[in-house]
């Protein structure tokens, strides 16, 4: 079965336009990195690429690279910026597989031991509390 196209008008395609305002913590090249706006945990973070791709299966090799590379980066400093015992990597592909946003992207959420992960649709996050754990990763990251 063939892959459904990739639409650009997707909400993060809109915010990589600049159409959507987004709590970024990181941009290279290829990448951006942001603050989920329904996070399941205080420090959820967004990579996603700057390339249009829907998930893994249709992602160029070096998209994947690039993603990687920037979930690292940024996965360190979120799990600092958080005292964090650990870090959550998430990465769905399709309907079925849990995407809800059809451009690929992969979650970093830092964990504490002990505290489980918030639902993903408990609702939008206050801005203002999103701004200042973005400056905290931010500053994490140096």
């Amino acid at each position: 079965m063939a892959e459904p196209a990739y639409d650009p008008n997707n909400v993060f395609g809109k915010i990589l336009r600049g159409e959507m305002p987004a709590h970024k913590v990181y941009e290279d090249a290829h990448t951006l990195a942001f603050m989920d706006v329904m996070p399941q945990g205080d420090g959820h973070t967004l990579v996603i690429p700057k390339a249009p791709s829907r998930g893994l299966l249709d992602a160029e090799p070096e998209t994947l690279a690039a993603v990687m590379r920037s979930a690292q980066i940024v996965g360190r400093a979120v799990k600092a910026a958080f005292e964090a015992d650990g870090l959550t990597v998430f990465q769905f592909n399709e309907a079925a597989g849990g995407q809800t946003v059809f451009h690929l992207h992969v979650h970093l959420i830092p964990r504490h031991e002990g505290v489980p992960l918030k639902r993903h649709e408990g609702g939008m996050a206050d801005p203002e509390l999103l701004a200042g754990h973005a400056a905290r990763i931010r500053a994490a990251l140096g």
